[in-house]
């Protein structure tokens, strides 16, 4: 039996949860759609659903559990609340970045940041730059700093060099 998940982040949509689920789950490996809970006509005077449309989806991200949710259009994404990928080659930071930005706000892209089509924001870091920014000579975490602030995607390459200096 699978245990739940003590914390489940919650993404709040429109009506593109399950829209959602489906693109963040082809995206991700060891990723897939779990439930998906759908509408009836019981609250429809306070929820304005269709019935059969998709009201709660449990999704998985690499063993992470996620709800997306159709609540209606009150509420959006914010970059106050961001996703981090974790990447240990220039491939993944360029799979996930291609994949994860197709559509999205090319205005949003920034220091390894990015907004997808569904207006969630993504940070697609090298597992390799926490160590650079912690070093003990601040000058060569000013140099990364520098180099990093100049970019969209991160390359891996480039900030290694300004590391070394």
């Amino acid at each position: 039996m699978h245990s739940l998940q003590k914390i489940t982040p919650c993404l709040w949509f429109d009506t593109q949860a399950e829209e959602a689920a489906d693109f963040y789950t082809s995206v991700f490996p060891n990723a897939k759609v779990v439930k998906v809970a759908r509408y009836g006509e019981a609250g429809k005077d306070i929820h304005g659903k269709p019935p059969g449309s998709a009201m709660v989806v449990a999704f998985e991200l690499d063993g992470q559990t996620f709800t997306a949710l159709n609540g209606g259009p009150q509420f959006t994404f914010s970059e106050a609340v961001s996703f981090q990928v974790n990447c240990e080659t220039q491939e993944e930071i360029d799979y996930y970045w291609d994949k994860l930005s197709r559509g999205g706000d090319d205005r949003a892209q920034q220091c390894g940041w990015l907004k997808d089509k569904f207006g969630a924001s993504w940070q697609i870091v090298p597992t390799v730059m926490p160590a650079m920014f912690a070093d003990p000579d601040p000058a060569k975490a000013a140099r990364v700093m520098e180099a990093m602030l100049k970019m969209k995607k991160l390359d891996i390459a480039a900030l290694q060099h300004a590391y070394m200096g």
